[in-house]
């Protein structure tokens, strides 16, 4: 797996502490060559802001926002454009999101899906999919 593609609302939108943690793991994917986006069916505009700010501060390398790109989750298109825009095959990318009809659909493209419930339960699966080491 050579590509992490995380969803907004209901996973990076957390408690402090578990935006904390979940900083730490994306900055020890990307020291580990793991390319890195995030995927929301969020609508864009001005409202996104917090949401885009984390490809500017470089918490991840880029920001699909459906509103902007056209087509949402679970749609095959949304995955594709998400692991097209981290320049890997959806063969390579793991999907993180709170939805599971949108991990379900991940999986259906060829993706590997992490349902996400609750921080530990989820670094556990993302660092043995990735080889990652440290304190998350």
């Amino acid at each position: 797996m050579r590509g992490l593609i995380v969803d907004y609302a209901g996973v990076l939108d957390g408690t402090d502490e578990d935006q904390r943690r979940w900083r730490n793991l994306l900055a020890a994917a990307k020291k580990n060559g793991v390319a890195t986006a995030v995927l929301s069916n969020d609508p864009g505009g001005l409202g996104a802001a917090p949401i885009r700010q984390l490809e500017t501060t470089g918490v991840v390398d880029k920001v699909l926002l459906s509103g902007e790109i056209g087509v949402e989750k679970p749609e095959e298109a949304a995955f594709q454009a998400a692991a097209d825009a981290i320049d890997l095959p959806m063969r390579d990318c793991v999907l993180v999101d709170d939805s599971i009809l949108n991990v379900r659909g991940a999986v259906e493209a060829g993706l590997v899906g992490v349902y996400y419930q609750q921080f530990d339960r989820a670094v556990v699966e993302i660092v043995g999919l990735f080889g990652l080491e440290g304190e998350f």
